[in-house]
């Protein structure tokens, strides 16, 4: 085929998932999808090979390659038949990929009565029923605690909304005016979508349409292929890291296997699941280790389904990145999938590690609190920034999302516009970097005040023991740190996974990890220094020893 019609069809298709993530975006009701765009839009060929997708949440990427041939195989074997106009729901983890706050839909885009593609989207609803409001961790201890399971169902039906399906759900969810609202705005995004699809097949024929699906994965698979073997690098490099447990810590050990153009990633000594809600569904464990890949070999390197025809990812069943249907996963799609990363990147370093940058803050750090106000029932759901890790030749970003989330901050005034509460204090957190020639980007200090009523508050976060690690001399980073100020005054440590119930008056502080340090801290510019110093982000009684006295004689 044509070369230059196959690259035009590949940008289209990815511009249209791109169209289809600023519908999603502009007509969502909740701030978690309208605010902070935590929602990933994609299209796949009629077997559900992912072909096309927009830069959204790499947690969202990666699974939905995962999570859409699962579904399809789901519907197979349940001889269900996805006809014109239907729309596939779906949030089971075990299917869809990551956790039950992210509802999938998949909608088929026929043309002359032939199946010519999917579209596919998947947005996180901010709550889902279960133990706690925002319905990730909260102790649980069974996935079924942690809110309503959606095996594939058809929400649309030739076209016909399925109001009872949507009835059903929304008595089961704290915030039922954002779940209908939220999933209304997926709807017509896969609609958007399916016109663009059907503008490319009216255009050059639905026989050349499927056959440039075909051309763009063979594509990729030779770029990646050329990728790896343009590493000139063959052997194995393992590392590990660590999930922090109520009781102990959990590991999650790596091993990659690089030979030829060919890369395999074997999880083998990874801790088993636990009874607690970090376990990662395979879905999550193959988006962490792609991205992590993608990053340090290519980060230009096209992703979809030609890319895993050059990479095998093995979970162990039964581990904590692979666990068996039932387990409580909530967290696992937000911390585990951080620290997966990590390890891989650790690994990584052992080979090439003149690309691989220090660890990351390693969590997103999920607050999620709900209560009573006025008489309607009221729930939020967000992550917070944190310091990126130190790359060769570059400090880490300040305050930033990093690795496997790519959302935004949530505006405070949305949220208090919103919400019965009021933000105190948001602010870069100094002295938090880890040190080195080149620093960690700083954490932040998040705080807020309940201003009526009682409420809930669910943290669920990482690297309160462990902190974020250095690479070639660089130093750890500081930790998170967490804790509620009663309106007494009483201090209330929650450490990283924690319930608890706050009252009028009560302020919850949030303060993220920073970001690991790259190279000896002796060697960092003195000028530098200095600036970090003015500008409030390292204490000068933090640099004078840390940095080996580099700055004493420009004081």
């Amino acid at each position: 085929m044509d070369k230059l019609t196959v690259e035009v069809i590949k940008n289209a298709a990815i511009y249209a998932s791109e169209e289809m993530g600023i519908v999603l975006r502009n007509t969502a009701y909740s701030p978690n999808i309208k605010d902070r765009l935590d929602h990933t839009c994609a299209i796949y060929t009629p077997r559900g090979e992912l072909v096309a997708q927009a830069e959204h949440i790499p947690v969202h990427i990666g699974s939905m390659a995962v999570g859409v041939r699962n579904a399809l195989r789901y519907l197979e074997e349940n001889s269900i038949y996805l006809e014109p106009g239907d729309i596939v729901m779906v949030n089971d983890p075990f299917i869809a990929g990551t956790h039950l706050n992210d509802i999938m839909l998949i909608k088929p885009v026929y043309y002359n009565d032939k199946l010519v593609a999917l579209v596919a989207n998947k947005a996180h609803h901010v709550d889902v029923g279960g133990m706690t409001p925002g319905s990730i961790g909260g102790g649980a201890r069974e996935l079924l605690q942690e809110g309503i399971v959606i095996p594939p169902i058809k929400v649309v039906e030739r076209g016909v909304l399925q109001r009872e399906i949507i009835e059903l759900i929304k008595s089961n969810v704290r915030t039922p005016e954002y779940f209908e609202g939220d999933l209304k705005a997926q709807i017509a995004s896969l609609n958007v979508g399916e016109r663009r699809v059907i503008e490319l097949a009216e255009r050059y024929g639905h026989e050349k349409l499927l056959e440039a699906w075909g051309e763009i994965l063979d594509y990729t698979e030779r770029y990646t292929r050329a990728r790896i073997s343009g590493l000139k690098i063959t052997g194995r490099w393992s590392a590990k890291d660590y999930i922090e447990l109520d009781s102990q810590d959990a590991v999650i050990r790596v091993t990659l296997n690089i030979a030829g153009d060919y890369i395999r990633v074997d999880y083998s000594g990874t801790s088993p699941q636990v009874d607690e809600p970090v376990n990662a569904v395979y879905g999550v464990t193959v988006a962490a280790t792609i991205y992590a890949l993608k990053a340090v070999i290519d980060p230009d390197l096209p992703v979809n389904h030609g890319f895993f025809r050059a990479v095998e990812i093995y979970a162990p069943p039964g581990s904590l990145v692979n666990p068996h249907r039932g387990a409580p996963v909530s967290g696992g799609n937000t911390e585990t999938s951080q620290r997966i990363v990590d390890v891989v990147f650790r690994a990584l370093a052992g080979a090439l590690p003149e690309r691989v940058p220090a660890a990351s803050c390693g969590s997103m750090t999920n607050v999620m609190i709900g209560g009573y106000s006025n008489g309607r029932r009221w729930a939020f759901y967000e992550t917070v920034a944190c310091g990126q890790g130190a790359r060769p030749g570059l400090d880490g970003v300040d305050g930033v999302h990093t690795n496997m989330t790519n959302t935004l901050n949530t505006p405070i005034e949305r949220l208090e516009a919103e919400y019965p509460i009021l933000f105190v204090k948001y602010e870069f957190r100094p002295d938090s970097e880890g040190p080195g020639k080149y620093r960690g980007g700083l954490g932040v200090t998040r705080a807020f005040m309940l201003v009526e009523g009682k409420a809930t508050l669910t943290i669920v976060a990482e690297r309160c023991r462990h902190r974020p690690w250095g690479l070639m001399g660089g130093g750890e980073a500081a930790p998170a740190s967490h804790y509620v100020v009663r309106r007494s005054g009483k201090v209330v440590e929650l450490g990283c996974k924690n319930s608890i119930v706050l009252s009028a008056g009560d302020i919850v502080y949030i303060n993220t990890p920073g970001g690991g340090g790259y190279g000896d801290p002796c060697l960092r510019d003195g000028t530098m220094v200095l600036r970090d110093i003015e500008e409030g982000k390292i204490s000068l009684d933090r640099a004078i020893p840390i940095y080996c006295y580099g700055i004493k004689s420009r004081l």
